[in-house]
């Protein structure tokens, strides 16, 4: 009986231990995937997305899996999303703030026509350089003005020069959080009336239900008030029509309408 017991007992702390180490590696995924299945996640990736991935995409995913800040690339599922959104809205001119090493810039670049057009901005060139090879590779470099710097000067000229306003059929934002409603500001004037905005994060890793309390990454918890305060904000702009999706760590697709 009392090895019974201490099997049983074992059984409990081992089901306990494949539990925990379930719920850490979910953590990980999380970031880009708000699904409570991880297999139902691998099933999406394995079945919709990785059999259709461009060859350039997949080796640039793979080159950024091992840069140590490989947390901020884009999921693959979602640059797949991106890839089909941009086809759909016929977009030519758009702008990406946030770049890290291009994925979802690629997807973008892909997507766009042979005369499309990225204002592609990013506070970290060298990050952009380590997808840039693959970028030219794949032959889309042509279409991608890249700016080194913060985003906001630039939008700032952008947004002085009144023949800018209106001009942009699709703008993707996957950067500093505390300046969502910063860009915010600026982005819905160079925007089209019928264009597209896309807010990556506003889920941000399933923070923005979680009580003040609750355990939190350190950047998570810096970050969570600033995604709760764009959320808001977007809800309540009646110049735009919002559709929030659980794609990567939340997106929020914006049309503007006025």
């Amino acid at each position: 009986m009392a090895s019974t017991t201490t099997e049983a007992t074992q059984t409990s702390t081992n089901n306990g231990e494949d539990k925990q180490s379930q719920n850490l590696r979910h953590q990980e995924v999380g970031h880009k995937s708000l699904l409570q299945s991880d297999d139902l996640y691998q099933y999406i990736l394995e079945t919709s997305v990785y059999p259709r991935e461009p060859e350039s995409m997949k080796e640039l995913r793979e080159v950024t899996a091992k840069h140590p800040w490989n947390i901020m690339t884009t999921s693959a599922d979602e640059g797949q999303f991106l890839n089909m959104l941009i086809k759909l809205v016929n977009a030519k001119n758009t702008m990406e703030i946030g770049v890290y090493t291009g994925y979802s810039l690629l997807a973008t670049a892909l997507a766009l026509p042979e005369d499309g057009k990225i204002l592609a901005m990013d506070v970290n060139r060298e990050n952009y350089e380590l997808g840039l090879p693959i970028i030219e590779k794949a032959g889309v470099a042509h279409k991608i003005d890249f700016r080194e710097g913060p985003a906001l000067p630039v939008l700032d000229q952008l947004v002085a020069d009144e023949k800018n306003h209106g001009t942009y059929d699709f703008i993707f934002v996957d950067a500093d959080k505390d300046n969502y409603i910063n860009y915010h500001k600026r982005l819905i004037d160079l925007v089209k009336v019928g264009g597209v905005i896309g807010y990556d994060n506003t889920l941000w890793n399933g923070s923005v239900v979680a009580p003040p309390d609750a355990p939190m990454r350190k950047y998570v918890r810096y970050y969570r008030d600033f995604v709760l305060e764009l959320n808001k904000a977007l809800a309540a702009d009646p110049r735009i029509e919002i559709c929030m999706l659980p794609v990567g760590d939340g997106i929020t697709i914006c049309r503007r309408i006025s």
